[in-house]
């Protein structure tokens, strides 16, 4: 059963699969506690390991263009669509780097926007902007803040003048510091971590077709503790402070 599901994820985290199996388990009149599940999974080789390497920088903030204000310190989320976080980050092929732009939803975590792009250039981000504002209703965009960094993407013009064109109002980080835009910066090691888009890939076209497919898999599969163990979808769907099963000091077996 852990082998099936890491077929969508494959390497989707102890916590989260002990949620996905255990009503199966209980059917099957399987009563099993967490730890003792965790050592199931370390006695066949099915934990898995964190692997860290250093990023290539993808955020240049040395530029003429105006620096928009942090505008959601202590804010809280209650609703969709009430605050975006964008961000960008890298995607290896062979001999060079390709470039993969987010808009997440904060409330629920659905990526609602995405774009794999050859290059750092403004392209990227403006066609993942332009697909999560598709569908998006007047009242919607009224109401709803994007929240970036200070990279020079962002703060471009044509960038700008869609957000505001939209009536998106514009809150950017202000001192750098990835802790500003943390769900983003989440969300891009989830994919990396949990849906194996860390490897290198032969061309770019096999990379967007791993990037679709982890995208789709990662909004319609992957539950949230952040979000009462929602999958994104769900979460998406619904309103009212959502209850975290996540807790700061809890150790958490990957």
């Amino acid at each position: 059963m852990v082998n099936e599901i890491r077929k969508e994820m494959p390497r989707l985290g102890g916590r989260k699969l002990f949620f996905l199996l255990n009503t199966p388990l209980m059917e099957h009149g399987i009563d099993i506690g967490r730890d003792k599940f965790f050592s199931i999974l370390e006695t066949f080789g099915l934990l898995v390991r964190i692997r860290k390497k250093r990023l290539p920088i993808t955020t240049d903030s040395n530029h003429p263009f105006y620096k928009y204000p942090n505008l959601i310190k202590q804010m809280e989320l209650l609703r969709p669509n009430q605050l975006w976080v964008s961000d960008i980050t890298y995607i290896s092929l062979i001999n060079k780097f390709c470039y993969l732009s987010l808009i997440t939803d904060a409330y629920s975590h659905k990526i609602v926007g995405y774009c794999l792009w050859e290059n750092l250039k403004r392209d990227g981000t403006i066609k993942a902007l332009k697909m999560a504002t598709n569908g998006l209703s007047d009242r919607g965009r009224n109401s709803l803040i994007h929240h970036s960094d200070r990279g020079l993407q962002y703060c471009s013009k044509d960038y700008i003048d869609l957000l505001t064109l939209d009536s998106i109002s514009i809150s950017m980080t202000e001192n750098g510091d990835p802790y500003e835009n943390a769900i983003a910066e989440r969300v891009n090691g989830i994919l990396k971590g949990e849906f194996a888009l860390s490897q290198s890939y032969r061309d770019f076209d096999l990379a967007h077709e791993a990037v679709t497919k982890g995208i789709h898999t990662y909004n319609s599969m992957r539950p949230h503790a952040s979000c009462d163990y929602l999958t994104p979808d769900e979460a998406h769907k619904i309103t009212g402070k959502l209850k975290s099963k996540w807790k700061k000091n809890d150790v958490q077996p990957v």
